[in-house]
């Protein structure tokens, strides 16, 4: 099957002369696009202190966490190869302390003809790395884990909502 633009591979991001390219969504209708995603930073006891009582060097992490994913959502375009510049209407970051680790949620809103996803999952990854990068002097053995989509709305797939994982 042959598409509009020539591809023949059936894949949405490979030209037909196999180059990666980015899609062309200007025949698309802008919709209301959600996106929310999370991750986790395993860290240790010692941090975990220090981070309830906000003794860290640096600053308080948990805050400094969250500014650094909103940051993050709004660069995407300029971190991923193939993503779109995407006016964001919004961009809600969390980063709560819980028993030995940080758990970082983004909720990513526009108006616009393509997806958020991966925008709500750079402000989550960003903002792991940065509370890596503030609890280091305390935690060498840091770990980002189970960075995801929690859920997405809007456009031609309409919604996804991720099983549940137990804690």
């Amino acid at each position: 099957m042959q598409h509009s633009n020539g591809d023949t591979t059936g894949l949405s991001h490979v030209g037909a002369d196999g180059r990666a390219r980015m899609v062309d969504v200007g025949e698309k209708p802008v919709t209301h696009r959600m996106a929310r995603a999370e991750g986790f930073v395993r860290i240790s006891p010692a941090l975990e202190v220090r981070i309830k009582e906000n003794t860290l060097t640096k600053g308080s992490l948990l805050e400094v966490a969250r500014l650094a994913g909103i940051l993050a959502a709004k660069r995407t375009d300029e971190l991923i190869p193939l993503c779109h510049t995407l006016p964001l209407d919004a961009v809600e970051i969390d980063a709560q302390l819980e028993s030995g680790r940080v758990r970082v949620t983004a909720t990513a809103r526009t108006q616009s003809r393509t997806g958020v996803e991966m925008e709500a999952l750079t402000a989550v990854a960003v903002a792991c790395l940065t509370v890596i990068d503030m609890g280091k002097a305390v935690d060498q053995e840091m770990a980002i884990e189970g960075v995801r989509v929690l859920e997405k709305h809007g456009g031609r797939r309409g919604s996804y909502r991720a099983p549940t994982i137990p804690a």
